[in-house]
């Protein structure tokens, strides 16, 4: 994926704004399936007025329950690979569109610590996974930081990847 530096450089609620007028445009709603960021992608997309035009849902999967029962994700794969894979983030971004009225997802699983890392799965890795028109596309990611501070950059590369992939 080629960042383009006109949206690198734009702050989360300008991404949002972007991803906004690219939805609209389309006619496409949007929906989120979060893990580590526990709601804050989907929080961000509705800080901006009129968001009902083009967010759909958001599904915050925190348990692996959860991401069995509310987004279809297969026990096995958990199971085989752990939450915090690329074939979990796939099936999320593939659940929240089979389980909305959305055409465009995007899914995060990852360890935002400050526990629960470990050495094949350190604090800051992110899998991401986004749904768009039936497409899906996978990322893995790294960031550095407190908690928060995954957790804030997990929210605008998902946001910033989706507008570059709706963009192109």
């Amino acid at each position: 994926m080629t960042q383009t530096s006109a949206l690198s450089d734009l702050d989360t609620p300008a991404l949002v704004q972007t991803l906004a007028d690219l939805l609209q445009r389309k006619r496409w709603m949007m929906a989120t399936a979060e893990s580590c960021t526990g709601g804050l992608i989907a929080g961000a997309c509705t800080d901006l007025s009129g968001s009902s035009n083009w967010f759909e849902r958001g599904f915050v999967s925190y348990s692996n329950e959860a991401k069995t029962e509310l987004l279809g994700v297969d026990p096995a794969l958990i199971q085989a690979h752990g939450a915090v894979s690329e074939p979990v983030a796939r099936a999320m971004a593939e659940g929240a569109v089979r389980h909305s009225r959305a055409q465009v997802a995007v899914a995060v699983t990852g360890v935002a610590g400050p526990t629960g890392g470990s050495p094949e799965k350190p604090v800051g890795t992110v899998w991401f996974g986004w749904s768009v028109d039936g497409q899906v596309r996978t990322e893995h990611r790294r960031f550095d930081g407190d908690r928060a501070a995954v957790r804030a950059a997990t929210v605008h590369h998902a946001l910033q990847a989706l507008a570059e992939i709706l963009h192109s």
